[in-house]
């Protein structure tokens, strides 16, 4: 007992003097100064990202205008038909997803057996609506998303177990959601609603003629968008991250208003890094996985590559993982550090493996998926019957912007899980867990042996 008490007392040392930015109702943040490189690679990527900002919207707003003047004394552009499809389809995509994101607050199983349900199916109907409109990159956008919705199920079928557990961890982590959280959510959505239609405009306009720079200057556009959106989902997450980490560690309680203020006052720079690593290292850790599912053990060279990519997948995740982001939000630690130093706190109390099995992120995942099919189906529907040499286009934006969107209502649920891992790694003896976790743990390990 005095040992357990001993090492209490350490971590919340170890918290209190290490804690950048921890506000706690109206006390002063305890500040601590990051290395000098580290610094200059917040404050770099901060500035990159702010540029790129302010010269893609000079690009959308120049684009705009003149696809408007270019469509005025031509008919290969049709302003009517382009934009309304794909603006209504953006407009439905933040109200989907405010719903969504509240009835999973409320009925996580309900939620989450009908996502891993339906997701494949709307995966499919957006297949066979590019199908339908028959031009070859839709062909091979079709082919490839009935494809993944077969995938899908194959996978849901696989990991229905899994299910229980995950309404589980949902359901004690957000159990308590911070003060003015829809608020915050509908803020982040009107913000994403507004930015995605800017786009939206600037894409138009390129679309207007069409030549091959316009080409470059829309996948200019789309990137930046991607980059924006997630910037955008992770400064929700990580100030959410933060104010349920000090709840479930400390209970204590910490202002939105004032913990989002530190968040854009100290931590922008290390989540535009986040946002730039996590999504690539996610999709390298995912096809690992994939890789060997296919490989098996039959073919040793197969299983040989297999293993070795998979290597290279989990050195990579260990410094770039969505559960750093709870360590810069309370710690302001760099995020390549923060993600070293949880995942190895994973590895020091064995829970990588429950980690690894959790469908929390995996459901995020398939909601967006679901959402932005949604999304997609509206405005390609829509354009297939109004205008079908539109349809592909408008349907592939429209299923990224709900995509995203959704992810971002949902962010702070994500977050809220992430804070109750990371903050049960820090100490698992703690009186504020319940038996969530150990008794799965168990059932882990029995299923092991």
């Amino acid at each position: 007992m005095e040992k357990s008490t001993g090492s209490n007392m350490q971590i919340q040392g170890q918290r209190t003097q290490s804690t950048a930015i921890v506000k706690v109702q109206q006390e002063p943040s305890i500040k601590i100064e990051p290395t000098v490189g580290g610094q200059l690679l917040r404050k770099l990527f901060q500035i990159i990202f702010f540029v790129q900002l302010f010269l893609v919207s000079i690009l959308v707003i120049v684009l705009t205008i003149r696809g408007l003047i270019y469509a005025g004394s031509t008919d290969r552009f049709h302003p009517k038909e382009w934009y309304p499809p794909l603006l209504v389809s953006t407009a439905s995509a933040g109200i989907v997803s405010f719903i969504w994101q509240s009835i999973t607050f409320h009925c996580p199983s309900k939620a989450i057996k009908a996502v891993f349900s339906f997701t494949p199916l709307l995966t499919c109907a957006v297949g066979v609506l590019h199908i339908l409109i028959g031009s070859p990159l839709s062909l091979a956008a079709g082919t490839i998303a009935i494809l993944s919705g077969v995938i899908q199920s194959l996978y849901a079928c696989w990991v229905n177990s899994r299910f229980d557990y995950a309404s589980k961890i949902l359901t004690v982590s957000t159990s308590a959601p911070p003060y003015n959280t829809t608020t915050f959510v509908i803020v982040s959505i009107i913000t994403c609603l507004v930015y995605s239609s800017f786009s939206v405009t600037g894409i138009g306009g390129a679309t207007a003629t069409g030549t091959s720079l316009d080409i470059v200057f829309i996948v200019v556009i789309l990137l930046s968008f991607l980059w924006s959106m997630q910037v955008i989902k992770n400064m929700l997450y990580v100030t959410i991250s933060r104010i349920r980490y000090m709840n479930f560690a400390c209970g204590v309680d910490i202002n939105t208003q004032a913990a989002f203020h530190d968040t854009v006052k100290h931590l922008v720079g290390s989540v535009c890094i986040g946002s730039a690593i996590v999504p690539v290292i996610g999709t390298i850790r995912g096809s690992a996985r994939a890789i060997n599912l296919v490989a098996g053990d039959n073919d040793e060279f197969l299983f040989s590559c297999a293993d070795c990519y998979s290597g290279f997948a989990s050195t990579l995740i260990t410094y770039g993982n969505r559960w750093g982001f709870v360590h810069v939000g309370v710690y302001n630690k760099g995020f390549i550090q923060a993600s070293a130093d949880t995942w190895e706190m994973f590895k020091r109390v064995e829970l990588v493996s429950l980690i690894d099995s959790d469908l929390t992120g995996v459901f995020c995942f398939l909601s967006g998926v679901a959402v932005g099919s949604i999304c997609g189906i509206v405005g390609g529907t829509w354009e297939l019957i109004i205008h079908k040499g539109y349809a592909t286009e408008v349907s592939i934006y429209a299923f990224l912007i709900g995509y995203f969107m959704c992810r971002i209502a949902l962010a702070w649920q994500q977050a809220s899980v992430s804070a109750y891992y990371v903050s049960y790694a820090e100490n698992p003896q703690s009186l504020r867990f319940d038996a969530t976790i150990p008794v799965r743990i168990e059932q882990l390990h029995r299923f092991q042996v």
